[in-house]
């Protein structure tokens, strides 16, 4: 009898599911080649299946909300797909991507010799006799390891959301002149020992770079000067056209949050490291300088000069890439509320996104880059 009843309940459960009541949702229609052009006719990944992986980040509530996305593969774009009210032409915000810019103008001034990697930071405010930070070098202050105390955001039970150097530093109290502010914390460990991922260390850089280039005080010719190094030494030369950095009331390259550009200009600086430095077949920025910027630092191995990378972070610390869905050369320019470029040699890939995505719930759309990533082949 018991079987009888099973049988019954069976047979009616698949009949309602035929009719939508209740079972497995029903397979999505198949998309019109009108909905999949977005996507190049020259992608190694059949239409149908890569917007299969795409379409989540852009209709998945659990992704949130994806502005632009694009794919780079061999150097063309292969998909290119934007929010409503967004195009090729927007410029979006790259929050903590610029450090990895700022990362790269650092490497060209160690290239012109005006600055030395494993010397001293060149902070004056540093320099008196006695004085711990003195001994901080440009190195460490790549690698995220100054010893300074920093506080990035806040903490449970720590600092608040007013106190925290991140937001003091450029909304608050420090905003007039953030590099002061950053470079006036005192030491919470010694130099290179502890991992203290940081804005106000890649502004402590973004005025080292300023310093370097002049000797004025002069928040206008800061300002300018910066900029023309950017532009001529950066943008120009990867046909970045749409990319503007931010500055400062007191002339300094805001390089730890601020630059403005469209998804193919960041699609652009994501190949140019993918080539060590090169853009049609010119070496701007020394192959050894990417190299370095693509190494592990000693405190934290996904971490490198002002790049993330694809590898397992220390116990308790959060991951921030794949490590176990992909190359372990991947490497990422990330920033806050999900921007990412990220880029995998050995596939020959650049991919971007950008959007709103708040920070705690990250893990399903950096997981869906992930799987995007993995449907192209490795070495071809």
């Amino acid at each position: 009898m018991h079987k009888i009843k099973l049988a019954l309940l069976t047979v009616l459960a698949i009949a309602l599911s035929g009719c939508g009541g209740t079972g497995n949702p029903a397979t999505p229609p198949q998309k019109s080649a009108a909905e999949l052009a977005y996507i190049s006719d020259s992608s190694p990944v059949a239409k149908a299946r890569l917007d299969a992986a795409i379409a989540p980040l852009f209709e998945d509530p659990a992704m949130a909300e994806t502005r632009a996305f694009l794919v780079m593969y061999r150097g063309k774009i292969i998909a290119e797909r934007y929010g409503e009210g967004y195009d090729e032409d927007t410029r979006l915000i790259s929050w903590s991507m610029a450090k990895s810019f700022t990362g790269a103008l650092i490497g060209f001034l160690v290239a012109d010799g005006r600055l030395v990697l494993d010397d001293p930071a060149p902070v004056p405010a540093w320099q008196r006799p006695g004085d711990p930070r003195g001994e901080i070098t440009l190195r460490q202050l790549l690698q995220m390891s100054s010893g300074l105390d920093h506080t990035e955001v806040p903490e449970e039970g720590g600092k608040t959301v007013y106190e925290a150097d991140t937001n003091r530093m450029l909304f608050l109290d420090g905003s007039q002149d953030a590099a002061a502010y950053a470079e006036a914390r005192p030491m919470e460990a010694r130099p290179g020992e502890k991992f203290e991922y940081s804005t106000a260390t890649s502004i402590i850089l973004s005025d080292i770079i300023t310093r370097t280039l002049t000797k004025s005080i002069d928040p206008q010719v800061r300002r300018d000067v910066t900029l023309r190094f950017i532009r001529g030494r950066l943008l120009e030369p990867l046909g970045m056209e749409g990319t503007y950095p931010e500055f400062g009331p007191n002339g300094t390259f805001l390089g730890g949050s601020f630059i403005h550009a469209t998804a193919r200009d960041y699609a652009k600086f994501g190949e140019f490291l993918r080539h060590n430095g090169a853009r049609k077949g010119a070496q701007h920025l020394p192959v050894s300088w990417v190299r370095f910027m693509k190494t592990s630092s000693r405190n934290d191995p996904a971490y490198g000069g002002h790049l993330w990378l694809n590898k397992r972070r220390p116990e308790g610390r959060g991951q921030v890439l794949f490590p176990d869905n992909g190359p372990d050369t991947i490497f990422a320019a990330l920033g806050h509320l999900g921007q990412q470029i990220v880029v995998s040699p050995a596939q020959q890939l650049t991919v971007v996104r950008l959007g709103k995505t708040q920070d705690d719930v990250l893990a399903p759309m950096s997981a869906q880059i992930g799987r995007i990533m993995a449907l192209f082949p490795i070495g071809s």
